[in-house]
């Protein structure tokens, strides 16, 4: 995600005289059009007088005219107005610009024309006089001309200058009120159609050398234009498409780091924008997920998010397996370390744990103060589920009897209950409140079993129908029937060495 970055007093200088150079350098292709003009006739008497009213008119006048628009933005630039102020005068400022632009061309191409057509001898001037039909259609070629070039050229301006105000401020335009398909028809009007009627009307206005003149002049001037507007036209069309397209290119590869400029006043811009509160959208999926991985399980969170629409899974009843582990005298343990010491222990002893379960295709469910609650089969397929539980169960117990825990080197000893048979899964609670819970007669035997650990004296308790779900994977010894706390009736219990596998005893 690109930072803001506070913008120097010099910056902000330098951005809003780019903007003045850009909305003036109309002048500069005025001059140009008026010398191929004057040079063709060879009317040199009258280049003081044409070029002077274009600089008057196009550089003086349209220099302060473009100041006092700009001056919104600029109170922005320099912290005296709030964005939200000053974004209406920015996604309009292409057309205000171009507005100014086309009406002092207008009154500078009449102030030309009548000049010459009534105040001017073209035998002393050398400057041929239009007619009546070429000065209407001057008045409309020309300041539409001059306008499109400018709102092209400031819209390029446009995107840098809100590439500024996003890299600096941090801000993004918000309010669009041009359109990609009528730039477009105006872009494609005055290429062609434009210098096209100029050469009509001088087809039907002038014969010999003087049309030989006209179409000469009109085609140079055409030449010219087209070859300064198609860039800018290209810049800005183009431009903010490229920008989004590179950026969708690294959100494809998995970036979703990428925020984007909103550089046009158009659709191509709201969709930018649109396009950033996308990856927002995915940024904030992505920090739940996370979240939410880290207090259930991985592949619960999976589940629930892909399984379901409404992120719950529907009750389902399946054969399972139920693994629950607790640590050996954690509330003496508890009493010696110090809170930071003691979390520091338990979730390296955790992590420690969690590993064979996930390796053997088990799903941690719940953590339970010290210990934790695991099942297999439920809610992802585990083949094997009674096997795989007891392998993991084994392992955690290789695992953790081989090291120590924290930066105090605590020693800790864990109790595992096992059992296996008919389990209800399902996502329960109310409101937005929800949690993925198994439910059932084996969750509760299991529980007991990781208890009794206590009382024999053993690491690792599994359920006779664990025990025979297992066949002969392991070496097991029977402990003999036991009232667990629940249940009417004695339960057969058996216990493993980590160290021996082989037929059961």
């Amino acid at each position: 995600m690109t930072m803001s970055t506070t913008a120097t007093p010099g910056e902000t200088a330098a951005i809003r005289q780019r903007y003045l150079w850009m909305a003036t350098s109309v002048v500069a292709v005025d001059m140009a059009v008026t010398l191929i003009f004057i040079g063709l006739t060879g009317a040199w008497s009258i280049a003081p007088r044409s070029l002077g009213a274009g600089l008057v008119l196009l550089l003086a006048a349209n220099y302060f005219l473009s100041h006092r628009l700009f001056q919104p933005i600029q109170r922005y630039l320099e912290g005296a107005a709030s964005f939200e102020d000053t974004q209406r005068r920015m996604t309009q400022l292409p057309l205000l610009t171009a507005l100014n632009v086309g009406i002092l061309v207008l009154i500078l191409t009449v102030f030309r024309l009548t000049t010459s057509y009534f105040w001017s001898d073209p035998a002393i001037t050398g400057a041929p006089r239009p007619t009546i039909a070429q000065i209407i259609t001057l008045c409309i070629v020309f300041p539409v001309f001059y306008f499109t070039y400018t709102y092209f050229v400031i819209s390029d301006y446009l995107a840098k200058l809100c590439a500024f105000i996003f890299q600096h401020h941090g801000r993004n335009l918000e309010l669009f009120f041009g359109s990609y398909r009528t730039k477009l028809i105006v872009a494609l009007t005055v290429i062609s159609i434009a210098p096209l009627a100029a050469i009509i009307v001088d087809l039907f206005s002038y014969e010999g050398d003087r049309l030989r003149l006209e179409i000469t002049n009109v085609v140079g001037v055409a030449v010219l234009g087209m070859a300064i507007t198609s860039y800018f036209i290209t810049r800005s069309l183009l431009q903010p498409i490229r920008i989004l397209s590179g950026a969708m290119g690294k959100v494809a590869q998995g970036d979703l780091s990428e925020r984007v400029p909103v550089t046009s006043n158009d659709e191509v811009g709201e969709l930018t924008g649109q396009f950033n509160n996308m990856i927002e959208g995915l940024r904030e999926r992505e920090r739940i997920r996370e979240t939410f991985g880290r207090y259930v399980d991985e592949s619960v969170a999976a589940t629930i998010l892909h399984r379901e629409g409404q992120g719950v899974l529907a009750g389902e009843m399946r054969e399972a397996t139920i693994l629950f582990t607790d640590i050996a005298g954690f509330t003496t343990i508890a009493e010696y370390l110090s809170p930071d010491r003691l979390v520091e222990a338990l979730n390296e002893y955790l992590e420690t744990v969690l590993e064979p379960i996930r390796a053997h295709g088990g799903v941690v469910n719940t953590f339970i103060g010290d210990g934790l609650f695991a099942s297999f089969n439920m809610p992802l397929a585990c083949p094997d589920h009674a096997t795989a539980a007891v392998r993991a169960a084994i392992d955690i117990q290789r695992a953790v009897g081989s090291r120590t825990f924290g930066t105090d080197g605590v020693a800790l000893a864990t109790r595992i209950g096992i059992s296996t048979g008919h389990v209800i899964g399902g996502s329960v609670g109310a409101g937005q409140r929800m949690s993925f819970t198994l439910l059932g007669d084996t969750v509760n035997l299991a529980s007991r079993l990781e208890e009794l650990n206590k009382q024999h004296g053993t690491g690792i308790l599994v359920s006779e129908s664990t025990c025979t779900a297992c066949k002969d994977e392991f070496a097991f010894a029977a402990l003999g029937s036991v009232a667990v706390r629940g249940r009417s009736d004695a339960v057969a219990i058996f216990s493993i060495d980590p160290n021996s596998q082989g037929k059961p005893s």
